[in-house]
């Protein structure tokens, strides 16, 4: 069960649905988690879903949401700026707070692979955020599309496709780009994109994620706790990456590398997954505390 709730983003209404764990009695205050979905996706994406049905489970207030221009909320359609979508998960977060479920001293985010870089962009900048989840996540954009657009004829025309559209802005013009121009995805693992993703996309998007750098503020979630997720041989989106947010990272994090999955790693058959990050909650980020010993 859920609410369907609305908030506001720099003066854009925000869609989002709340979860209020089964457990919940009258007046208590519990812990927050925010899920944050994927490059042109929406909040019923079936892997937010499933990280929602997890955390309220466990006992956590959960907020899953569209970022602007997705789904059912405001704001141009297909324009998923990271830069904004940082803003929209820090305006979910004060959201969070106003609600007299959520103790607003315990608010996490978890995201999965563009989710993933602004949750942990989020936190980075944001002491707010307590805890950060990100699954299949990257640190630097301009590195990451030179990983994923391998091989000096596949940059070449990924350099041509940035050219052309940097030359349309100066003249005061938008190009539109395949969502798979910007990130390739193999054509086998492409029924994995959640229903309603974009197909394409404005051009300042490529611009944005270019300039999109998380491992320039990942050391900063520090001493608040970090756990970096990852296939072990990811198409979509290079291991390499959660690689270098762990590095530029400081403790307390954790890296975990799964191996026979590829990229959409948070499904109902990966125990591995969904056993480790409740470990990993229930230590770092747990829902209740647990009752006091006897003397």
């Amino acid at each position: 069960m859920h609410t369907v709730v609305t908030f506001d983003s720099d003066g854009l209404r925000l869609a989002g649905a709340l979860h209020l764990p089964p457990n919940l009695a009258a007046g208590e205050r519990r812990p927050a988690i925010a899920v944050l979905h994927g490059f042109g996706s929406n909040k019923d994406d079936g892997m937010v879903q499933l990280a929602t049905r997890l955390f309220s489970s466990l006992g956590y207030v959960v907020l899953r949401f569209d970022m602007r221009g997705c789904g059912s909320s405001e704001g141009e359609l297909g324009k998923v700026l990271c830069e904004d979508q940082v803003s929209d998960t820090r305006n979910a977060v004060s959201y969070l707070q106003s609600l007299p479920e959520v103790d607003p001293a315990k608010i996490a985010v978890m995201g999965h692979s563009f989710g993933a870089a602004v949750a942990v962009y989020a936190a980075g900048v944001d002491s707010r955020i307590v805890a950060c989840i990100s699954s299949a996540g990257w640190g630097d954009g301009e590195v990451k599309l030179r990983q994923q657009h391998a091989g000096s004829a596949a940059w070449q025309r990924f350099e041509a496709m940035v050219e052309e559209g940097r030359a349309r802005l100066a003249r005061g013009q938008s190009m539109q780009v395949s969502r798979f121009d910007i990130v390739p995805i193999p054509p086998e693992m492409r029924s994995n994109l959640p229903a309603g993703s974009f197909m394409e996309f404005p051009f300042e998007v490529v611009e944005s994620m270019l300039r999109f750098r998380p491992n320039a503020v990942v050391g900063n979630i520090a001493p608040r706790p970090l756990l970096l997720l990852h296939p072990a041989d990811d198409s979509v989106t290079p291991t390499e990456q959660s690689i270098g947010l762990f590095r530029n990272a400081r403790m307390p994090a954790e890296l975990h590398l799964f191996s026979g999955i590829d990229h959409f790693i948070f499904s109902d058959d990966n125990r591995a997954v969904l056993n480790l990050v409740t470990d990993w909650l229930h230590k770092f980020f747990p829902a209740r505390q647990a009752p006091l010993e006897a003397a």
